[in-house]
């Protein structure tokens, strides 16, 4: 059974904290809630799915310094953060790294929800096409360097002769090869092993 999803609160007003912690788990979310961005990233929630409800501006690393951290070690836990001050600078750069929305305090209830429900969407997604990744990248790690080879060939769009010239080997011994890295990869047409190669550069 997948976990529960887990709401983060990172605020440095304990007030804040206390009430958005307490709308969220009213709603029936399972909370958990930080008075820093340095505690949050001490307990690392690890990979469990949910997100981030983010203070922007909080003694030690601001929330757009735990955002850009967090981006960095790959751990993609949707933001949604939280401003006392209507920065659009600062929203607008929030945004573009990625941000789910950018809410001023005292934040209204339905905004909040609406926020959560869309990060946690989002999460899923993201886990969604993680998983199918992880997939394609152990069909891969099973082809050998020269199926590897052709497999490049194939999806560059040369024609089996050519890679047969380049590889120093014999045109049927690349059909071959070709054929065993179809199976392999699960696909029967050239088109979705572009689409799975397309997958491993992500």
């Amino acid at each position: 059974m997948p976990a529960a999803p887990v709401v983060h609160v990172v605020d440095d007003d304990d007030s804040v904290r206390v009430a958005v912690a307490r709308l969220l788990d009213a709603a029936g979310y399972e909370v958990r809630a930080y008075s820093s961005a340095g505690e949050f990233l001490m307990v690392r929630p690890g990979d469990a799915p949910g997100c981030i409800v983010l203070d922007v501006r909080m003694p030690g690393p601001s929330g757009l310094e735990l955002q850009e951290a967090l981006a960095k070690q790959e751990r993609r836990l949707p933001v949604i953060f939280l401003s006392g001050h209507g920065d659009v600078p600062m929203s607008v750069r929030a945004m573009k790294a990625g941000a789910v929305d950018f809410l001023t305090k005292p934040v209204e209830r339905d905004a909040l929800l609406d926020a959560v429900s869309a990060a946690l969407a989002r999460d899923a997604q993201y886990r969604i096409a993680r998983q199918q990744v992880d997939g394609v990248r152990a069909r891969y790690e099973t082809l050998t360097a020269r199926e590897r080879q052709v497999f490049a060939g194939v999806v560059a769009g040369k024609l089996n002769k050519r890679i047969a010239t380049e590889l120093g080997t014999a045109e049927r011994t690349v059909k071959a090869h070709r054929a065993r890295v179809m199976v392999k990869m699960g696909v029967t047409s050239v088109a979705e092993l572009v689409r799975l190669s397309e997958r491993l550069k992500t």
